[in-house]
């Protein structure tokens, strides 16, 4: 291996694990209102909606931002991009700290959700370093900064029962502001900026060109997919300690702890699922995610019930109820699925479209963040209607079959008419 290959290589290992590690700082910031919006809640006397609503705003920020923030780094690069979200995102949580009134944490928490625009900024960014044969493994290794949610419900409850909610913010504020700082210093611009630098070459796209591949229906299939891989696991990660509160009786540390205990697989695994992806093809990964999620979900939507049989002897009286070891072996087993799943739709995203990975990955990410923003919301509005927790499952039930419906469908017709992307000889597809 020559000097150079070996430069290059290390440039590539800085830039994967430096973003992954940004990625989980930035991850925890975007989630910080799981647990101080419980705290926040009792202070403030909010409404399940209103709850549901507060703890969703960073993720609409985070989602909107993401398509902007991917064609910025096309152009830009990753490297400057990423440094200015953070610190864009670190100011935000600062003066989170100092809100007092539930329209001033509203707007705080808008500028908070920056943070979680640094994923479509992440994906364009490590893409540009690896061949397609490996993007897989290597984007689903930087999901794995999706541990940053743990991150937030195991230390978050600690820091707050110390010190107050505030400091959570002020912790966590700091943390962005050492990480901008550490990710500058640590790594350098992509292959395709450095050549656009070497030669001279400007931008040759223009701005409206980068919306072109968005006209694609696959792109809009490929963020429904996302909608429920991401979005889901975003809003359960967000709605699972105050469910375990209010369903199960666990006290804010215990829920957190549990919470962080779901985050942290369903995280890691993302990386597996990249693997996976690389090797046996997206699209069967797709299909079990979707399989078990479906079977998981039902499970998950059963409410508790108590019946009465009229026996021979007598009335006889059943309950049924989903019990919290079954509960969370059951979450435990859709979060996997769910982290294979994500990893599967970003393989698709580079090989397809190559030219456009900040663009149609800021797209998809979007889509997938407004999945993280509604559903809570959508899961606190169905309790205030229905009066039954599992109401949020149900919902997810819904979802993932009709992922599953539209996927396959849409395989049958590639097949039928002999598309060339229905050949399993992809990986992608």
């Amino acid at each position: 291996m020559t000097e150079t290959s070996v430069e290059t290589h290390r440039a590539t290992t800085r830039a994967l694990s430096m973003s992954t590690i940004a990625f989980t700082v930035c991850f925890a910031v975007w989630t910080i209102f799981s647990i101080i919006g419980i705290r926040i809640k009792e202070e403030l006397g909010l409404s399940e909606t209103q709850f549901g609503l507060l703890v969703g705003m960073p993720i609409l920020t985070g989602s909107l931002v993401r398509m902007l923030l991917g064609i910025w780094t096309d152009r830009l690069g990753g490297r400057l991009v990423y440094t200015v979200t953070m610190l864009a995102a670190a100011l935000a949580t600062f003066l989170l700290a100092f809100a007092t009134t539930y329209s001033q944490m509203l707007i705080a928490a808008l500028g908070v959700g920056l943070a979680g625009g640094s994923f479509a900024v992440g994906v364009a960014y490590v893409s540009r370093f690896y061949p397609a044969s490996h993007q897989g493994t290597a984007l689903g290794i930087f999901g794995v900064g999706n541990v940053g949610a743990a991150v937030t419900k195991f230390a978050a409850p600690f820091v707050l029962l110390a010190w107050g909610w505030q400091s959570v913010a002020l912790v966590w504020a700091a943390a962005l502001v050492l990480m901008a700082a550490i990710f500058w210093l640590t790594t350098e611009d992509d292959p395709v900026i450095r050549q656009r630098r070497e030669t001279g070459a400007g931008q040759a796209r223009s701005f409206v060109a980068e919306f072109k591949p968005l006209k694609d229906m696959r792109v809009w299939r490929f963020s429904l997919y996302y909608f429920f891989a991401f979005g889901a696991f975003v809003a359960l990660a967000l709605w699972l300690p105050r469910y375990l509160i209010g369903v199960y009786g666990f006290d804010i540390a215990t829920a957190g702890m549990v919470g962080a205990a779901y985050s942290i697989p369903a995280s890691i695994f993302r990386a597996y699922g990249g693997m996976l992806s690389d090797r046996i093809g997206a699209r069967s990964v797709l299909y079990w995610t979707f399989a078990v999620a479906t079977v998981c979900c039902a499970v998950l939507s059963i409410p508790a019930a108590d019946y009465t049989v009229r026996g021979i002897e007598g009335p006889i009286a059943f309950h049924m109820a989903v019990g919290p070891i079954a509960f969370i072996a059951v979450a435990f087993v859709l979060g996997f699925f769910m982290s294979l799943g994500k990893a599967a739709v970003y393989k698709h995203i580079p090989v397809y479209y190559p030219d456009n990975v900040g663009a149609v990955g800021g797209l998809v990410g979007m889509i997938g963040g407004l999945g993280g923003f509604i559903l809570p919301i959508v899961f606190g509005a169905l309790n205030d209607l229905t009066g039954i927790w599992s109401s949020c499952f149900m919902l997810l039930l819904v979802l993932t079959a009709v992922c599953l419906a539209w996927m396959h469908v849409a395989i049958r017709r590639m097949e039928r008419d002999g598309r060339p992307d229905a050949s399993l000889a992809q990986p992608a597809e």
